[in-house]
């Protein structure tokens, strides 16, 4: 959760004004300067799972349109979502740092649509391949993201660790790619950041991120429930097994002839929950079947990249992987007092029914800038019931 008082959460679910402001900048965000927004026009959407984190839209008044304005190539536009408690100084939470797309002129002012910094990062493709390394993560990625994004601050969350020696590679043209992780044009799986068991992505704050794979065991940022002044208006449950696994094998294969690492598995050992995959999936396949566990479900996938180099990093890259493909069997649409601190990622618990807590793991969140509602999407991992 982004940085916030006190003082201001506990105003969420009460009276509390909810100022908002934009600004913008065609300097790579050296000087910023001030511009109106629409009533109702800005929307504010966040998603773990695609590769642009926030995405919004609005519509910006006091602001030309053009090479010295707003443009889609060189503006930058930042949005501010404001708290004021009951005789309290305003508080303002980021709401993203955006590129510019599509701008605009309306009758009320410039309408555009705003894409998140990883837009610029996955535009400036390598214009001819070029080898990478033998270096430390921190000086590979800090460079590559130094060349798409003069200027932008780069930080490691606590749990990655960003001295991780990463072998030669040769990147081929997709920068994302090399960064976050994808597949090279032999089908080979690249990034740094997932070789790491992390994730990339520009937070709120524009500000670049190399963070842990957040699990259902991470602390709880906040808490909703429904005698809380309102705030869980509309719980909506959905359960899907889409993009489900209970089974990973990871390994590290640089495809010089050097000995291949691995492959290290991870599974869900858990007997109480619904995605169980046995005591061992891999070299006791049949142990579910001879202790009458005849609701077992292996979903196995896996997972090989040159940039893993030795078994305790595979055992890490397996446990994030399982981490991210598990809990996805119970979504949980919830209305909400709009709280702008929250991104995804984040760890809530919502009182599903009187008196019944889940926790769960936010994947996306949208609201309107100066609304009181906002939306949550979020998944846990179901247990059995005995």
């Amino acid at each position: 959760m982004l940085p916030i008082p006190p003082a201001a959460l506990d105003a969420l679910t009460g009276a509390c004004g909810r100022p908002y402001r934009a600004e913008w900048s065609v300097d790579g965000g050296r000087s910023w300067t001030p511009c109106g927004v629409v009533a109702g026009s800005a929307q504010v959407q966040a998603s773990r799972t695609q590769t642009v984190r926030y995405t919004a839209s609005a519509t910006l008044t006091g602001v030309p349109l053009g090479r010295h304005g707003i443009n889609p190539i060189s503006t930058n536009v930042r949005l501010w979502q404001g708290i004021t408690p009951a005789r309290t100084d305003t508080v303002w939470i980021p709401a993203g740092r955006y590129t510019v797309n599509r701008p605009k002129a309306t009758r009320t002012g410039i309408q555009v649509e705003l894409d998140g910094l990883e837009d610029e990062i996955d535009a400036a493709r390598f214009p001819v391949p070029r080898a990478l390394g033998p270096d430390s993560a921190r000086v590979l990625v800090e460079m590559l993201l130094g060349e798409a994004l003069p200027g932008v601050p780069v930080s490691w969350r606590p749990g990655i660790a960003p001295d991780t020696l990463v072998p030669q590679i040769v990147a081929d043209e997709d920068r994302w790619a090399v960064l976050a992780g994808g597949t090279d044009s032999s089908g080979n799986a690249t990034g740094i950041a997932a070789a790491l068991a992390a994730e990339l992505y520009v937070d709120a704050r524009g500000m670049a991120t190399i963070g842990p794979v957040p699990t259902l065991a991470d602390p709880v940022v906040w808490r909703i429930g429904q005698g809380m002044g309102g705030a869980l208006v509309e719980p909506q449950a959905e359960q899907t097994a889409e993009g489900l696994v209970n089974l990973w094998s990871v390994s590290g294969d640089a495809g010089d002839g050097a000995a291949a690492v691995g492959p290290v598995h991870a599974w869900d050992s858990d007997p109480g929950s619904l995605t169980y995959a046995g005591p061992d999936p891999v070299a006791d396949p049949l142990a579910p079947q001879r202790e009458g566990l005849t609701w077992v479900r292996v979903r196995a996938a896996r997972y090989t990249s040159a940039l893993i180099t030795d078994p305790a990093q595979a055992y890490e890259v397996a446990h994030a992987r399982l981490a991210d493909s598990l809990g996805v069997q119970n979504s949980l649409t919830v209305q909400a007092a709009c709280n702008p601190a929250i991104e995804p990622g984040d760890v809530i618990e919502v009182e599903t029914l009187p008196d019944v807590w889940e926790r769960h793991l936010v994947d996306q969140l949208s609201y309107t800038l100066g609304s009181a509602a906002m939306s949550c999407t979020t998944r846990t991992t179901p247990r059995r019931v005995t």
